[in-house]
């Protein structure tokens, strides 16, 4: 006998409305069939078949509220009922025997929370050929990370459906392996039987939130479209639809480009943006029409912070197995200052200011792909051992583009260092909903007066860009000079200063 238990359902979430049963006591299921549909406050998350048997005991029923691996409810390792399904089923199969086995559809993975399409960006494998399970197939891109696609099952890849390019839900079929073994086909054939179902029918149930919510809010269910099983309405569509007529007014459209001459045009290339491209421009471009942005400069001697860099990177990097940078002293130079400040790690969440005791640290990262912001969380309580491992391995991460959406989630504050790439000086915009972001800058030697004297420094200017909503002036300048103080005698750092 096997359980089927809750499964994990994202960041801060605990606990999941059950909110429809595909299957009942009973049925007969293949593995990774679906059996039931959970409603959070966030997304909506399907529970697959951990094995394959009979349906026995559900234990928790439509509209139960259960908390993070909560017994749902169990599977017999049952034969009897076996027979009726593969008989229904004896038809489809047919076609594919003849063809030299069983066909197995290639799906779009699981994108991640909100994530709802993608772009297939590269097909790794041709129409005709062989590839192996678990073996690279595609890859997908969504507007915050690649996805890369591995084949079900071994076989021979019959047919692509979606070529590169195309746009995809999070459902689509991307291609088809022929000759694939019958129980690797097993849970795939089990999906496009389901979906037989005509969507909308009479007799599709909504999410039992879904109702109260409509109940509530005195919305028909007619004006709600539903993204659930079969067309029946979640607790995020009346959520949607409630806040429709806000959303109403169209934005403004783009001015169209000017006339090229059409020596200009032949040599003028378009390219299509990627989604990454797109949501950071989206996103940044937001930021700027949301927030009050304002921008404060200071700069810092960089001279003891260089000094010690200098006398311990060796036996650093001999005891923890990683290079001593100076991120690890702006971490904890910034959260030194956020302490003093707490402002500035704060968000403002309609009427309300929600202030963080705690620092998710993000650190902007340049990729082939655009620009992404891995978070270092918890980074209040991490040793400069820790900062440093961290950001290597997520900047690693980043680079290959193996980033789950959940490490760029979460942040509080962010440190963008555009000094790697030679900048003097800029003004960073803020990563909503944060209120605070520090750009940090080349390092450059300048002529600096000190005690009368003339000497030479290396200095970097430093610029913090703030939501001048919930930061004051005098919060934001206070920041910046604890965060100056804190590199000019790191330590004040170890004192607690």
């Amino acid at each position: 006998m096997t359980e089927v238990r809750v499964p994990t359902l994202g960041e801060s979430v605990t606990e999941a409305t059950v909110a429809t049963w595909f299957k009942k006591p009973g049925d007969a299921v293949a593995v990774d069939e679906m059996l039931c549909e959970l409603e959070t406050d966030k997304v909506t998350v399907e529970v697959p078949a951990p094995a394959a048997g009979v349906l026995g005991e559900i234990v928790a029923a439509e509209g139960d509220t259960v908390g993070v691996d909560a017994l749902l409810a169990m599977i017999t390792a049952g034969e009897g009922a076996a027979p009726a399904p593969a008989a229904d089923a004896a038809p489809v199969a047919a076609a594919p025997a003849a063809g030299g086995g069983d066909a197995v559809d290639v799906m779009v993975p699981t994108l991640g929370e909100s994530v709802t399409e993608a772009t297939v960006s590269t097909w790794f494998k041709a129409v005709g050929d062989t590839v192996a399970q678990d073996e690279m197939l595609c890859e997908l891109e969504t507007d915050k990370v690649s996805v890369e696609v591995p084949a079900p099952a071994a076989g021979v890849l019959s047919e692509i459906i979606a070529p590169e390019g195309t746009t995809v839900d999070a459902s689509a079929k991307l291609a088809v392996i022929g000759g694939a073994s019958a129980s690797a086909a097993a849970a795939p054939a089990a999906a496009p039987a389901a979906a037989a179902a005509p969507a909308g029918s009479a007799d599709v149930e909504n999410a039992p939130s879904a109702n109260k919510l409509m109940a509530e809010k005195g919305i028909a269910a007619a004006s709600v479209t539903g993204t659930g099983r079969d067309g029946r309405i979640m607790k995020e569509d009346v959520l949607k639809a409630a806040l429709a007529p806000a959303a109403a007014a169209p934005a403004p459209a783009a001015a169209p480009r000017a006339p090229v001459a059409a020596d200009d045009a032949a040599r003028e290339e378009r390219v299509k943006m990627t989604k990454m491209r797109q949501t950071i421009a989206r996103r940044l471009k937001d930021s700027q029409n949301t927030a009050a942005m304002l921008t404060t400069y200071n700069e810092v001697d960089m001279t003891e912070v260089m000094a010690l860099r200098s006398q311990y990177k060796d036996q650093f990097e001999k005891k923890h197995g990683v290079r001593l940078g100076f991120m690890s002293f702006f971490t904890k130079a910034c959260v030194h200052a956020l302490k003093e400040v707490p402002e500035v790690n704060a968000e403002i969440d309609g009427t309300d200011i929600v202030y963080k005791n705690y620092v998710h640290m993000g650190v902007a990262a340049g990729t082939p792909q655009g620009l992404v912001v891995p978070v270092i969380r918890d980074a209040d309580a991490m040793s400069f051992a820790d900062i440093e491992k961290a950001i290597s391995e997520k900047g690693k991460r980043a680079r290959d583009g193996k980033l789950s959406m959940a490490e760029m989630q979460g942040g509080t504050f962010t440190i963008s260092n555009g000094g790697v790439y030679g900048s003097l000086m800029s003004s960073p915009i803020l990563n909503p909903p944060q209120s605070g972001i520090l750009g940090m800058h080349k390092i450059q030697d300048r002529p600096m007066a000190i005690n009368g004297q003339v000497v030479i420094r290396p200095m970097m200017y430093l610029a913090l860009s703030y939501d001048h909503r919930i930061v004051d002036g005098k919060g934001a300048v206070t920041f910046l000079v604890r965060v100056k103080e804190a590199l000019e005698d790191p330590r004040r750092l170890l004192m607690d200063l």
